[in-house]
């Protein structure tokens, strides 16, 4: 077990996170019991959080920024350290969501991770290897507080059909996923629309992928295989694809008929009379 005098805040975000606590909190002469009744945690997992044993929560810095009066310090780190949990063929991509002015993406059968539920990403992840399931789908949901920024990016979705219709997590956890695609069909700034089956071949045949847009640097392509991840600027590869998601929007079907076929599916599949279980 890391001794917390050993603990090194140049070793990683998460092991910086935990030394700033604990700098804080001595300084306001409490212990870690202390502190955790203060703001209803246990004095043990501030302790794990401290030692860089277990990932602090919004929740949890929030609470504790307040108490130690940080001035919200351990909020404004704890996006870097989640982005450090991911994998690391995967947080360049984390990077490029964070600094994108416009992100476009096409998903042939799932929902693109930045708008998935708690559930939905469980049930994702969870897929053949549950460990640490709870922390990796904390770190895949704190990747969608882009999305709540003062500026954020302009989102458009292109999902294919059976996104809507593959069952993932059960009954319950597909109507909460497609509710939470419907709340933003009044939001200007994420657009959501469905390819239907009936378009037939399409651009998107080769598979999913993602356009990252920016202020002032190229745009960057990005596909993805089995625990791999190809992020590219190549001119004549971006220039391809952006031609295919153009071609993919006219195919697909407009914002609020897409946002009627999702209602369709959720009356139709996953409605209450189907099943009460969250």
């Amino acid at each position: 077990m890391r001794h917390i005098n050993a603990l090194d805040p140049s070793a990683s975000p998460l092991d910086y996170y935990g030394y700033e606590l604990r700098r804080y909190r001595e300084t306001a002469g409490l212990t870690q019991k202390q502190l955790g009744a203060i703001v209803n945690y246990t004095g043990s997992l501030v302790g794990q959080v401290e030692t860089a044993r277990k990932l602090p929560t919004a929740e949890f810095s929030e609470r504790v920024d307040a108490a130690l009066g940080t001035g919200g310090m351990l909020s404004r780190l704890l996006g870097l350290v989640l982005r450090s949990q991911l994998p690391a063929w995967f947080q360049q991509v984390a990077e490029l969501e964070a600094r994108a002015t416009e992100i476009s993406t096409f998903q042939t059968h799932m929902v693109h991770g930045l708008l998935q539920t708690a559930g939905y990403a469980r049930a994702v992840l969870g897929t053949l290897d549950p460990a640490g399931l709870d922390d990796r789908t904390a770190v895949r949901l704190a990747r969608q507080r882009i999305l709540e920024k003062e500026e954020p990016p302009v989102l458009w979705a292109i999902l294919g059909e059976a996104a809507l219709r593959q069952e993932v997590g059960g009954p319950g956890v597909m109507r909460a996923q497609l509710e939470r695609l419907l709340a933003y069909e009044e939001d200007p700034r994420v657009n959501v629309q469905v390819l239907p089956y009936r378009a037939g071949a399409h651009a998107g045949l080769t598979g999913s992928f993602n356009l990252y847009r920016f202020a002032s640097d190229p745009t960057i392509l990005y596909t993805e295989g089995y625990g791999t991840g190809h992020p590219t600027a190549n001119p004549a590869t971006v220039k391809d694809c952006s031609l295919r998601y153009d071609h993919l929007q006219a195919a697909a079907l407009s914002i609020k008929d897409s946002a009627q076929l999702i209602r369709d599916v959720l009356e139709e599949r996953y409605g209450e009379q189907h099943d009460t279980v969250a």
